[in-house]
């Protein structure tokens, strides 16, 4: 295997940069019109729709729609099938991102003006949210409890969940992990028909307000279709992480935190980015020799193969200088102080702080989320939390007094933009005599 190695001391290092970065998405002209096809049967057909693409995709023939649901103990008979230690990783993992999410809570403000005027902010959770899962032998239960915390710590009522069960097969962690995260409704639908359902309604599923969680291709494509329908949270790229070490790291540990994000898939980028020349040749070492005990060796060797990257720096400054271009989806800051290095950082989706931190915690149950933005959007997206389920409505609440002032002042402005309408309405309360 070959990584390529950058320098940021070369003329054209930004170039190469950017060059490394992109990647090649497969033609989804055929997975558009695929999509639409599905989005509008469902939406024209609903529950009819649903149950056959339901058999055509999964495998699954069903009587009504109303065996599309799975009830309450049927979560719980998944939970109960689990060992103790399961059962405890997933409620300790849950609690800890309940803790974390708990501090992001938005609380509605007002002030009152002098002459009595009042404004300030309303703060209320979206009534519905819909919350997309891969299944089969497929098993996130962490995006379930990832997704799902978030929504009930703001305060959302209703969050429906669909996964789909391909020849039947239900994933027993992730309908555990529903359980614990006390999702509302649980259908065993997915692809695009349940990105539709979701965003339209139908006779079984309910509408919602947004829709989040991970999926494939299709998946994407139909978030995409129905955006404005409904909201979303992201279109997520391949997974990305990058590391900066000053060199004193364990090149074992830096390996396997290069594995960890080239295992998802090919697509998937790592980097390592170091002052030490010495730490490239110490870490490809280091892989040679891990990554025969991988169970995904093949996947991992395509990623680093073909979208791995070494960047060689002159100190830890213009380490950061880079990361902030890259703007990464997983930052691993992996050097003696990292605190300091910290204050450099403006991108990145979460931020792994020292060498004891390894990005796969983050992953599972330190607590921050793992939905991150992917594809240099850190530069002006955040992590999915509490807020991606709150929204805000703005208060106005005029006095007399303050009626008359602003609304001078509003006449004037609208007059000056020729909308005469909105100047007689702000005339209409505007008292002569003060």
């Amino acid at each position: 295997m070959k990584i390529k190695t950058l320098k940021l001391s070369d003329n054209n290092f930004y170039q190469s940069l950017k060059n490394a970065l992109s990647f090649d998405e497969e033609d989804n002209s055929q997975i558009q019109q695929t999509v639409k096809d599905i989005v509008q049967a469902v939406k024209v057909n609903g529950d009819h729709s649903l149950l056959e693409f339901t058999k055509k995709f999964d495998k699954v023939d069903l009587d009504t729609p109303s065996d599309l649901e799975l009830p309450r103990s049927i979560l719980k008979e998944a939970y109960d099938s689990l060992d103790t230690f399961t059962q405890n990783a997933l409620n300790e993992s849950a609690q800890r991102i309940k803790n974390y999410h708990e501090k992001q809570v938005q609380d509605s403000w007002s002030y009152k003006e002098e002459d009595g005027t009042v404004l300030g902010q309303k703060i209320t959770a979206l009534d519905s949210v819909g919350l997309y899962v891969p299944g089969g032998k497929a098993s996130y239960p962490s995006s379930v409890l990832m997704n799902a915390i978030p929504a009930k710590v703001a305060g959302v009522k209703n969050l429906v969940m669909v996964v789909p069960t391909p020849n039947g097969e239900r994933n027993a962690l992730v309908l555990a992990a529903a359980y614990v995260a006390n999702v509302d409704r649980v259908f065993t639908i997915g692809g695009a028909q349940a990105v539709a359902s979701l965003a339209y309604g139908t006779n079984t599923i309910p509408q919602v307000d947004k829709i989040v969680g991970p999926g494939n291709a299709y998946v994407a494509e139909a978030k995409r279709v129905v955006f404005g329908t409904v909201g979303i949270d992201m279109i997520a790229g391949p997974s990305e992480i990058l590391v900066i070490t000053d060199g004193k790291t364990d090149p074992d540990w830096l390996a396997m935190d290069l594995f960890s994000q080239a295992e998802h898939d090919e697509l998937a980028q790592a980097i390592l980015v170091s002052s030490d020349p010495s730490v490239f040749e110490k870490v490809m070492l280091s892989i040679n020799k891990l990554i025969d005990t991988m169970p995904r060796k093949e996947i991992i060797f395509t990623s680093l193969q073909n979208r791995g990257l070494f960047i060689q720096v002159d100190n830890l400054h213009e380490a950061a200088e880079v990361s902030n271009y890259i703007s990464p989806e997983h930052l691993e800051l992996s050097v003696q102080d990292p605190e300091s290095l910290l204050t450099n950082i403006n991108h990145a989706g979460a931020i792994f702080m020292g060498i004891n931190t390894c990005e796969s915690v983050g992953d599972y149950c330190a607590g921050p989320n793992h939905v991150l933005p992917t594809s240099r959007t850190a530069r002006f997206s955040s992590p999915l939390g509490v807020y991606d389920f709150q929204k805000r409505s703005s208060i106005i609440n005029l006095s007399a007094r303050g009626a008359t002032r602003l609304g001078k002042i509003a006449s004037v402005m609208a007059e000056g933009e020729g909308l005469f309408a909105h100047a007689r309405s702000a005339d209409y309360r505007v008292k002569v005599d003060e």
